[in-house]
C-alpha cells in the first residue's frame, strides 16, 4: 500500500514536471522497492544486474528501444 502511494506521488511530480518533488519521490519508490523485495526474500542488489550494462535488449542507458 504505501508503494502504491509513493509510486502515486511521483506520478504528480512528474506530471507537474516538478524537479524538486521528482527527487523525492524517485527516492521514496526507490526505498519502498528494495523493502518490499527484502519483505519478499529478494536481495535487490542481485537483481539490478540485469540492467547494469544498459537495457536487456538495446544495451543503451536510458533505454532506446521503440516500443512494438
Amino acid at each position: 500500500m504505501w508503494f502504491t502511494e509513493e509510486v502515486g506521488e511521483l506520478s504528480r511530480a512528474l506530471r507537474e514536471n516538478n524537479k524538486e518533488e521528482m527527487k523525492k519521490e524517485f527516492a521514496d519508490v526507490l526505498a519502498w522497492l528494495f523493502t518490499l523485495a527484502s519483505l519478499s526474500g529478494i536481495k535487490m542488489e542481485e537483481t539490478i544486474v540485469k540492467y547494469t550494462a544498459g537495457c536487456p535488449v538495446c544495451k543503451e542507458i536510458p533505454c532506446i528501444c521503440k516500443e512494438n
